[in-house]
């Protein structure tokens, strides 16, 4: 038997506003809170369906006391379904990202942003259906 991938950990300051954040970004909900940390997802897990095969992660952010301090080394891909990308960015910057220059570079189809505590992720090609998908650099 394999191992499956059940939950991506993210250190933060304040657990509760990076929920809410990233619920509103998804359309994820709060599925668990213990002192601390606060999971959240698009589905509620079960033994029985993790067992069955492999499933969307959920997503624990945990407080943490130091601060991020470097590019991070894992970050999270976001694909709109119902727009294109600028229109899902200018969407997350009305939630409280921001845009970040990570060294991307002009002329790319994906946006960098930040979450409200600095954590890169990355807006990426529109799932929408008659969306125009430019082609990269």
């Amino acid at each position: 038997m394999t191992s499956r991938f059940t939950e991506l950990v993210v250190d933060c300051h304040d657990p509760e506003r990076l929920a809410a954040f990233w619920c509103a970004a998804l359309g994820f909900e709060v599925i668990d809170r213990a002192e601390g940390q606060v999971e959240i997802a698009s589905w509620e897990p079960t033994v029985e369906a993790v067992r069955a095969g492999q499933m969307p992660p959920t997503l624990v952010f945990i407080r943490v006391p130091e601060g991020k301090t470097a590019k991070n080394r894992l970050h999270l891909d976001v694909s709109p379904v119902d727009t294109d990308t600028e229109t899902e960015a200018a969407r997350l910057l009305a939630l409280g990202a921001t845009r970040v220059d990570v060294g991307q570079g002009p002329g790319r189809s994906w946006i960098v942003m930040a979450d409200p505590e600095g954590n890169e992720f990355d807006v990426v090609r529109s799932l929408a259906p008659g969306v125009h998908v430019p082609p990269a650099g």
